[in-house]
């Protein structure tokens, strides 16, 4: 089996975040940066499928500039066999449309059997490029997996829905699957993995040679939200609290004039 599992990098969530100087995205600068959570979860399903068919060959793509090899080391320590990262210094202005071209292209040049994707970016957060690629491609997509299975080329899985419910899906490979909160518990890399890791493929390809679609939206502005006042909680009896909050509405707002 082929396997193909798309990684993106992002700032770690606890950093102090700058708007850039365009007003379009956050300054990139004095940040720390990780492998995306749900990707971290991806990485993980893989690595356990590709244990359990034990001849699968597992391929890692990330899109952005140099310091994503860092990441994509990671997860082939965790137990993926090469590397590549799609060499774009700009990946943080594409859609996800134009995104999803550059995987498409490239899962189309090597035959994909599955494709592991995260749910969706920690950053952007759009949950549209897993989906868009596996449209692209014409294969199904099973998004938002808690539960994953694979028996004689047909997955079984879990999906979380809306107010925590879940539904029962399965289809047969090739196929895409996104990963949610609580599919696995990734593994920590260990030193002599982290060793052979330095050891194995990782290749860089030109954005250019996958000839990058031309994006469907573009980001005009981008703003912190604008801070509220504080709240305020009301205790007693009802008869007595409607008289309170009738007369905090007069005195404070101009809801009641």
């Amino acid at each position: 089996m082929n396997i193909l599992v798309c990684i993106k990098q992002i700032p770690d969530m606890e950093s102090r975040f700058k708007i850039d100087a365009a007003g379009t995205w956050y300054d990139q600068a004095d940040l720390a940066w990780r492998m995306n959570e749900y990707d971290e979860f991806a990485v993980e399903q893989a690595v356990q499928l590709k244990e359990q068919l034990g001849d699968a060959d597992l391929t890692v793509l990330s899109i952005g500039p140099d310091r994503t090899k860092e990441m994509i080391k990671k997860a082939l320590a965790m137990g993926a066999d090469r590397g590549v990262q799609v060499a774009d210094d700009h990946s943080h202005l594409h859609d996800p449309h134009t995104i999803a071209s550059l995987i498409a292209t490239f899962a189309r040049q090597h035959q994909f059997d599955l494709i592991f994707a995260g749910m969706q970016s920690q950053d952007r957060g759009s949950a549209q490029v897993g989906v868009l690629v596996a449209e692209m491609l014409g294969i199904p997509s099973l998004t938002t997996l808690v539960e994953f299975s694979y028996t004689d080329g047909t997955i079984s899985a879990k999906r979380e829905l809306e107010g925590g419910a879940r539904a029962l899906v399965s289809c047969t490979a090739p196929a895409l699957v996104t990963c949610q909160l609580g599919l696995n518990t990734p593994r920590y890399p260990t030193l002599p993995n982290i060793m052979k890791a330095k050891k194995k493929e990782l290749l860089t390809i030109p954005v250019g040679d996958l000839n990058p679609a031309d994006p469907q939206q573009k980001t005009i502005s981008m703003a912190f939200p604008e801070k509220r006042g504080s709240g305020l909680i009301l205790e007693g009896d009802a008869s007595e609290l409607a008289e309170r909050l009738m007369r905090i509405l007069k005195e404070k707002t101009t809801v009641l004039v």
